[in-house]
């Protein structure tokens, strides 16, 4: 009560309903007043925030921003809308580029619609233009040439091409935007889908016009020193050899549409991590037959290439032979077989390249095994197309995801996998993760019976993982189910089992061999010309180092447990090894092409300098005067794996009289 005298003494204004009136009226103005400046410098704030924004995309790109590349305007419809509160964000979402903004579900026409509304609204003032080297490392990655419908529409994508560079530095990149629409197309084959897709296939991959001709020479220019002695050169093919199969992808096989499998630079649809088995960014759906594919949008953005063939160590031929025979494999045309691969060498034969070592220097990609291409009849019902026997191919180095242990011409190179990363860091990311995963399961295998195969294995090897019960984790592959053919089921399984058998099936390999490796499950093999006579550019020589090795008939004869066998390997030991398997990652995936890796070297990088030095060995030999006829190819794998022709423990397994596959 006495507090509350003296609070009315000090302060008067509170004896008097009338001055507390006041006193509200004056507290509520300074409020009034305080919103009102507010909500007025917000107002000019934005405003000079648009301002900068709308300058940063009519502009281009500024003078100390040239590397980054220019950035074309993008709607909310188009980048899936984006929020604009960061004008970086917004750099690394819309690089501009059409080959990018295609293969991650961008629509092309709306792209050429963008680009010339851009040319409109530009400043004169504001864009920059290049020098005659910078325009010709711009037009290298718009792939083979542009034959837009539109002759307007050409134009302006051409002078895009010049004034603005696509590329981020590679510190600057973030993942690009998954933009709406791609799915649709890929899930739904329509017509007017495939017309889309085919339309920018032509634009991607049809051969080169006059402009693009110099790419080449630009790639070689920048790497003098370093590219000594490794330069490559790419025939100019006509489409019919390449683009035509891809403008036609709805016919490459009779049973599912093979197209959705092309984009991404042929990695296929990206694939979500819902489950988090996968790594957030750089998996794909990959088909284990778009090496063809993938290799040569890899080839385009290889670093030494050069226009001037009389300079190259060697000499790319971009056919793609496993897309044109698998439309012939099963069909009632199959007279077509050899249609194209004859007309194929004879075309070569008539290239001066050709005649300057008649082909000892080219070499070329056979997406598929080498049996697909080794038909020893004139027979076209029997199985594949006479490729590989041509003499001009005999002549060529093949690359295939399965060579031949009694041929000289073919060499095995890794099958696709899901994954392909688009810098070191994912890599080393993903190696990381796979160390530091607890494994469940002692061994585990993904596959089914071959019933009709009376030497295969599969059928023991499926017991004997029943019999293990909690130890081995088994994914049958059965008629009907789609386990098998979902990679976020394979790879979940393999990243929880510590041994990963691979039996042969249908032939000697498997695309089962890369993606446990990629998990970091040491491989079991139980025939040498699984792996070992294989992939020699990839593998260590000491395959005790990475693998386990038991005899096929071992299995057969019921002399060898799988359980007990695996099961007595020290620990220290199975750790080292699956270090070596882990270590192998970087060469077992094909990276990003758009940005490709640094320090370390995918399987693109391990092949090329496998075909670099064996075409320089064959020039050594030319010039010793050897004789290439006088070689024994019946012992290649021998020779190639062990530098010897003698007697060996495996010569029971390659007795080419008996061809067994298991």
């Amino acid at each position: 009560m006495h507090d509350q005298e003296g609070l009315m003494k000090k302060v008067p204004i509170l004896k008097r309903g009338c001055n507390k009136f006041w006193y509200f009226t004056v507290v509520f103005l300074l409020w009034f007043l305080l919103l009102y400046f507010f909500f007025h410098s917000g107002s000019k704030l934005d405003k000079k925030d648009d301002f900068l924004l709308k300058h940063h995309y009519d502009g281009f790109v500024d003078a100390d921003e040239s590397s980054f590349g220019g950035v074309i305007r993008n709607s909310n419809e188009e980048t899936g809308h984006v929020a604009a509160d960061s004008v970086m964000d917004m750099d690394t979402k819309a690089t501009g580029n059409p080959v990018d903004n295609f293969f991650t579900g961008g629509d092309w026409d709306k792209y050429l619609r963008e680009v010339s509304n851009a040319e409109k609204e530009s400043k004169p003032e504001n864009q920059m233009h290049l020098t005659e080297n910078e325009a010709r490392s711009i037009n290298k990655v718009f792939g083979e040439g542009n034959r837009e419908e539109s002759g307007v529409a050409r134009s302006a994508a051409r002078e895009n091409q010049v004034k603005k560079p696509f590329e981020l530095p590679r510190e600057g990149r973030t993942r690009r935007v998954k933009k709406p629409g791609r799915e649709k197309r890929v899930k739904k084959p329509a017509d007017h889908s495939l017309r889309a897709e085919e339309k920018v296939i032509e634009e991607v991959i049809e051969q080169p016009n006059k402009e693009d001709l110099i790419r080449r020479q630009t790639n070689s220019d920048s790497h003098p020193e370093s590219c000594a002695g490794r330069y490559i050169y790419i025939h100019n093919l006509p489409s019919r050899f390449n683009g035509d199969l891809f403008r036609h992808c709805q016919s490459l096989n009779e049973w599912s549409n093979m197209c959705p499998y092309l984009s991404n630079f042929g990695f296929g649809p990206r694939l979500k991590n819902s489950e988090r088995t996968l790594s957030n960014t750089g998996w794909y759906d990959t088909n284990q037959f778009m090496l063809e594919i993938i290799f040569h949008h890899k080839m385009k953005r290889y670093r030494c290439l050069t226009n001037d063939s009389s300079l190259a160590s060697a000499i790319f031929v971009p056919y793609y032979s496993g897309l044109d025979v698998a439309r012939y494999l099963w069909n009632a045309d199959k007279k077509m077989k050899d249609y194209y691969s004859r007309h194929l060498v004879k075309w070569l034969r008539g290239s001066p390249e050709w005649k300057r070592l008649w082909g000892r220097d080219h070499f070329m990609v056979a997406g598929r095994i080498t049996w697909d291409f080794r038909r020893l009849t004139n027979n076209n019902n029997d199985w594949g197309n006479q490729l590989m026997i041509l003499p001009e191919s005999r002549n060529m180095t093949v690359l295939t995801i399965e060579s031949s242990p009694w041929n000289n011409n073919d060499f095995a190179v890794p099958y696709p996998t899901y994954f392909h990363p688009s810098g070191d860091n994912e890599v080393f990311q993903w190696q990381n993760r796979m160390r530091r995963l607890r494994r469940q399961f002692l061994f585990s295998f993904a596959g089914g019976p071959r019933p009709d195969l009376p030497d295969s294995i599969r059928s023991d090897i499926i017991e004997q993982c029943q019999a293990a019960r909690e130890r081995c984790l088994l994914l049958e592959c059965i008629t009907g189910s789609s386990n098998c053919y979902e990679p976020v089921n394979l790879m979940k399984m393999f990243q929880s089992s510590t041994f990963c058998l691979q039996p042969p099936g249908d032939s000697y390999t498997r695309r089962s061999t890369f993606d446990s490796i990629l998990a970091g499950c040491i491989p079991v093999f139980f025939h040498p010309g699984s792996s070992y006579a294989q992939y020699l550019w990839h593998f260590p020589r000491d395959y005790t180092k990475y693998s386990i090795f038991i005899p096929a008939n071992k299995i057969k004869d019921e002399k060898v447990s799988i359980e007990r066998t695996l099961s007595r390997i020290p620990i220290q030991k199975v750790w080292a090894m699956r270090e070596e398997v882990i270590k192998l990652i970087p060469g077992m995936v094909y990276a990003d092409p758009s940005y490709g890796l640094e320090t370390l070297k995918d399987a693109f990088d391990l092949t090329v300098d496998g075909v670099l030095e064996r075409v320089e060995k064959i020039k050594m030999d030319i010039k010793a005067g050897k004789n290439f006829s006088e070689d024994i190819e019946e012992y290649t794998w021998k020779k190639n794996l062990f530098g010897t022709e003698g007697k060996h423990e495996w010569d029971h397994f390659f007795d080419r009289s008996k061809m067994i596959m298991y």
